[in-house]
């Protein structure tokens, strides 16, 4: 599929889009903290193809092949202001009904899209997305560091990110880090997600535990299942994408005819 980049009040962001689906909701693809447009591979296509249903996949501000962030500092909201830029993003493509799909740092943002952005939102895929901090993710964001520094992980990287790896790791392992991140909690917005919601992790996640499923299944307004693969880390579209196809395609189905 041919990419473009779009502007999107003044952040220029590499977007692929597809909307051969007449009358059929677009899915939004929102990649993880290190993820990209190339990273998802073929899962979107194999999903659309499922589901007959539009793709949206883009680059965050930073990431892939979109223009670099300004800086690597970040707030503690930095993922809320993410879903207005996805919002702004819709409405240059006047795109108004949608299925989110986000992993890690993306399954937050479609969790907070979906409670900002209600009247868009048909339903949201979240797979190991997180709500609060918890110790095992800083754990995991150490030893992600760790990795960055002492592997070729920077190398593998930059086939995605060309020169911008080094202002998206620091951006991703500050912040996580970082004392004043600790209270970070969107626990607030759950109640305000009416569409329905499925929320997949594996039961061997290296970057949250099953706590970020339960308190966020119990919290939302809207219907929400939830799907644990056992012997799955953080990545289960990645480690058994089968699986994850054929249980977000059940789930999108079901929303389609209800």
């Amino acid at each position: 599929m041919e990419g473009r980049i779009i502007d999107v009040h003044g952040k220029k962001l590499y977007t692929e889009y597809n909307n051969s689906f007449k009358n059929k909701p677009t899915i939004v693809f929102l990649h993880d903290s290190l993820g990209s447009t190339q990273l998802w591979r073929d899962f979107p296509a194999k999903l659309a193809e499922a589901t007959q249903c539009n793709t949206l996949i883009y680059d965050r501000l930073g990431y892939g092949k979109s223009f670099p962030m300004p800086t690597h500092e970040r707030e503690n909201n930095y993922m809320e202001l993410e879903a207005d830029v996805l919002n702004d993003l819709l409405n240059e493509l006047k795109i108004d009904e949608v299925i989110l799909f986000g992993h890690s740092d993306g399954g937050t943002i479609a969790l907070i899209t979906a409670s900002k952005y209600p009247e868009k939102v048909k339903a949201t895929i979240c797979e190991a997305g997180h709500i609060f901090l918890e110790d095992i993710t800083v754990k995991g964001v150490k030893d992600a560091w760790e990795a960055y520094r002492t592997t070729n992980l920077s190398e593998r990287l930059q086939k995605y990110h060309g020169d911008k790896v080094e202002m998206i790791v620091k951006a991703w392992t500050e912040i996580w880090l970082s004392d004043r991140f600790r209270s970070w909690n969107i626990e607030y917005l759950l109640k305000n997600i009416t569409s329905p919601l499925l929320f997949i992790q594996g039961e061997g996640d290296e970057y949250g535990t099953l706590d970020q499923v339960e308190k966020t299944v119990s919290q939302v307004s809207g219907r929400a299942e939830k799907f644990i693969i056992p012997n799955i880390g953080h990545t289960p579209h990645k480690e058994n994408p089968e699986v994850v196809l054929e249980r977000s395609g059940e789930f999108i189905h079901k929303i389609l005819n209800s």
